[in-house]
């Protein structure tokens, strides 16, 4: 099943600078590792905005929450979930 998912991203002013290093670190190790798996194929910023938006691939609903709860940032975001349907226009279905 495909998603289309935006993620903004609300890390506290305050927080710790080595603490939000890592963090962010171990966001990018997670997110790398999971595009190599294929189940997150797209992945895209948001222009002037600390968000992305993405394209996952997954088998569903429960795999894409354990997947997206699974993110170091994820207590940090705000996410916005769209299920993907084939639009029978499309060249590429």
């Amino acid at each position: 099943m495909l998603y289309h998912v935006r993620m903004d991203v609300r890390i506290p002013q305050d927080m710790d600078p080595e603490a939000k290093a890592d963090l962010v670190a171990r966001e990018k190790a997670y997110a790398q590792e999971v595009q190599r798996s294929g189940r997150w194929p797209h992945l895209w910023r948001v222009v002037g905005e600390y968000a992305n938006v993405s394209i996952f691939d997954v088998e569903s609903n429960d795999a894409l929450h354990d997947l997206l709860s699974g993110l170091p940032l994820f207590p940090y975001m705000d996410i916005s979930v769209t299920p993907l349907a084939t639009h029978p226009s499309s060249l590429s279905s």
